[in-house]
């Protein structure tokens, strides 16, 4: 078991490496963490393959990447098994590298420039810029080079893998029939509302005037006075410029009071006045949608796409195990227990 969750481990940090040039684009967002881990007898080195050195800097930079990425999809590794699964990444980009240059694969200049700028525009001036370079611990040149080195990496994995791997629509449409939960719609509710706001903690004469607005629009609805338009006049929530229009919803996304008004009502029908903690609400119900499950013909792609990514991310991890049984690799990093 536990050597399963150390292969899924890896298996995501190296899927993460090749969404994009990753901790580059991170960067741009927060600080990466530090990395507390200590070298023995290399300096500056955590790994050498096949003669070229990975930096206590690159493994620095790709270890904070790696963690920003797990904490935003809510997911934790044990910190050994993530330091674990960083360098064997970094080892492995390295080897996908030396392989992209035994192709030929060369990334000129103007491409590398070109994604550089992308990358500068994410920052708002360039005093922001030169602050993220500073923090991750590297001179334009450094970031040009890793640039080019992640753009010919990516390049070599397309045309060797990703050009190469298709998957038969029986093998998607058997995914899809083995895994009907993946595919299932709970109800929704479409509703639109007005909301005339009012703090808890406001006085009694502040809640009782917002009580008198809320049931003035009431009448006026009850007497006929389109409730879009109602809304568009009077409504406090930022829906009003559509008429109070909430979109479709599930339940769980809105506050229970609220959500028990919606799914109790049928469309058409206009509630009676709830009571939030963000204030009085008249709900109106627009379209209701009953549990179902996502026609086949509208989530094939998006299976096939997962499939395929699911492919080339285990024929990578094959062919980087391959190439490290034949390169010189040493390591020298020790993880703090």
């Amino acid at each position: 078991m536990q050597d399963r969750q150390k292969t899924r481990v890896k298996a995501m940090i190296i899927a993460l490496a090749f969404i994009t040039v990753g901790w580059q684009a991170s960067a741009a967002d927060e600080k990466a963490s530090p990395a507390k881990d200590s070298l023995a007898g290399q300096g500056a080195n955590v790994a050498m393959v096949n003669g070229v050195p990975i930096t206590q800097a690159d493994y620095d930079r790709a270890l904070g990447f790696a963690k920003q990425q797990f904490s935003k999809m809510g997911k934790t590794a044990d910190d050994a098994q993530m330091k674990e699964g960083v360098l064997d990444q970094l080892i492995g980009s390295e080897l996908l590298y030396q392989e992209s240059k035994k192709e030929g694969i060369r990334i000129d200049e103007k491409t590398v420039n070109e994604r550089l700028e992308q990358w500068k525009k994410r920052f708002p001036d360039d005093e922001g810029y030169k602050k993220a370079l500073q923090q991750m611990n590297l001179s334009e040149a450094q970031m040009k080079t890793d640039i080019e080195k992640a753009l010919a990496t990516e390049k070599f994995v397309v045309d060797k893998f990703v050009n190469n791997i298709s998957v038969p629509e029986k093998e998607i449409r058997d995914y899809y029939d083995t895994h009907p939960d993946m595919f299932r719609q709970a109800e929704q509710v479409r509703a639109s509302h007005i909301l005339i706001k009012v703090n808890p903690d406001a006085k009694e004469s502040e809640k009782a005037e917002a009580l008198k607005k809320i049931k003035d629009i009431q009448g006026k609805e009850k007497k006929g006075e389109d409730f879009a338009e109602l809304a568009k006049a009077n409504s406090e929530c930022p829906s009003s410029s559509k008429g109070g229009d909430l979109g479709y919803f599930g339940r769980g996304q809105m506050v229970p009071p609220f959500e028990e008004a919606a799914f109790s009502m049928k469309p058409g029908e206009v509630s009676d006045i709830v009571t939030t903690q963000f204030g009085h609400h008249l709900i109106k119900v627009t379209d209701k949608k009953p549990e179902s499950t996502v026609p086949f013909d509208e989530i094939k792609e998006r299976i096939g796409q997962y499939l395929k990514q699911e492919k080339v991310q285990k024929e990578v991890m094959e062919f980087v195990a391959k190439l490290r049984k034949e390169a010189k690799v040493e390591t020298f990093l020790k993880t703090e227990p």
